[in-house]
């Protein structure tokens, strides 16, 4: 039996001039998460402060959250909600400063609570929202948290992130106007861009996958095919940022409700051991998964499916195309350019991704053997050797 789907929180809002819906918000004191200062200088933070003022909003903010979060940020966050008690929280950035908030909501709602693994158990999972409701604000066109139920936090200590899911997490309402976008430059917009693809990619051959997140997965493969290299071509496009952040948008919708796959796992244990950008991993990773995905009689029907649909022969090709047309390189070495220290930390590697919640919907579950031959050939940019 299928898992009961949720679309978003509350209160989905998209499309250009979305920000005005803060104006019409019901709350008496906010937090803001925000990504950095830079949102001062792009303008965002004139409109959003603007409409809380209309609001009748009182607002305090925390500025600067760190790629990647770490479980300290997450604890000050809470504490500095704690000592203003507000009862609606707004993050505004990307995927770094919605997970972040989401987790110091956590941790505001529930200040008993003083662990990071603590919630990574399921049945620990505390209830939200007897404190306050969270609204986020994407400014990148990828990751999608804005209508996630998932976090990734980083163990100060050990630098492992947990990949944490829970529908408690999924945002009350989400605003995503394309005027937050306008400002990326082109690697950021490539590598996002290129998460949410993957998003869609491994949402749609997820074991999990059903006939509404397959509708999803599908429309925000098409349009980020055709319009990721637009936008690289053409910034300032508000139309073309516009398709993008709702691509991103609706691939999130697709992915967490029904999980994603072993380009995830991978990333994420890249993310830890070597920090690389989540998106990057993705990107590179991208073709060599679906290269070996393919063994798999039904995701092949898929991917043939959506390469005909594209006008291409060949979607594995068409995804490395697409990536040297962004920009993103084709071999992890081009990245990690230690090779000994590469292969020193690979054991680990394949051992975080085994382990990881999102190798269970892949639609091969991988041994060993399989991932070290898929990460080698993503390393040094070979075939992937099919075995099954």
């Amino acid at each position: 039996m299928m898992r009961p789907m949720k679309i978003a929180g509350s209160e989905l809002m998209f499309g250009e001039g979305s920000l005005a819906y803060l104006k019409t918000l019901k709350a008496k004191k906010a937090v803001l998460v925000l990504a950095g200062d830079f949102l001062y200088s792009t303008g965002v933070m004139e409109i959003v402060e603007k409409h809380l003022k209309n609001a009748n909003i009182e607002y305090e903010t925390i500025v600067g959250i760190e790629p990647d979060p770490g479980f300290n940020t997450v604890l000050k966050g809470a504490k500095f909600m704690l000592e203003h008690n507000p009862d609606i929280i707004i993050a505004i950035g990307g995927g770094s400063a919605m997970d972040a908030a989401k987790a110091m909501w956590i941790y505001y709602e529930h200040p008993e609570i003083k662990t990071l693994e603590y919630i990574t158990v399921k049945e620990n999972f505390p209830k939200l929202r007897t404190k306050a409701r969270l609204c986020c604000i994407p400014t990148t066109a990828g990751t999608a948290s804005e209508v996630s139920r998932s976090i990734v936090i980083t163990d100060d200590k050990t630098h492992i992130k947990y990949g944490i899911g829970n529908m408690e997490m999924m945002p009350d309402i989400a605003i995503c106007d394309p005027a937050t976008t306008l400002s990326l430059t082109n690697h950021i917009t490539a590598e996002t861009g290129m998460d949410a693809l993957c998003h869609a990619l491994e949402a749609i051959v997820s074991t999990r996958a059903n006939y509404l997140s397959d509708i999803l997965a599908e429309a925000a493969i098409m349009d980020i095919f055709e319009f990721l290299p637009e936008v690289i071509n053409d910034p300032k496009n508000i139309k073309y940022r516009e398709i993008m952040l709702n691509a991103a948008m609706t691939a999130g919708l697709a992915f967490t409700n029904v999980s994603l796959g072993i380009t995830h796992s991978i990333a994420h244990g890249l993310g830890s051991l070597f920090n690389m950008p989540h998106g990057l991993a993705n990107a590179i990773l991208l073709p060599y998964i679906v290269s070996f995905n393919s063994q798999n009689e039904d995701a092949l029907a898929i991917y043939d499916a959506l390469a005909f649909n594209l006008s291409e022969t060949d979607l594995t090709e068409a995804l490395f195309e697409l990536n040297e047309a962004v920009n993103i390189p084709k071999s992890l070495n081009l990245k990690i350019t230690d090779e000994s220290l590469f292969l020193e930390k690979l054991d680990t590697l394949i051992d975080f991704a085994l382990k990881d919640g999102c190798t269970k919907t892949n639609p091969i579950l991988p041994t060993k053997t399989n991932l070290r031959d898929i990460i080698l050939a993503a390393y040094y940019g070979k075939e992937v050797p099919l075995t099954l």
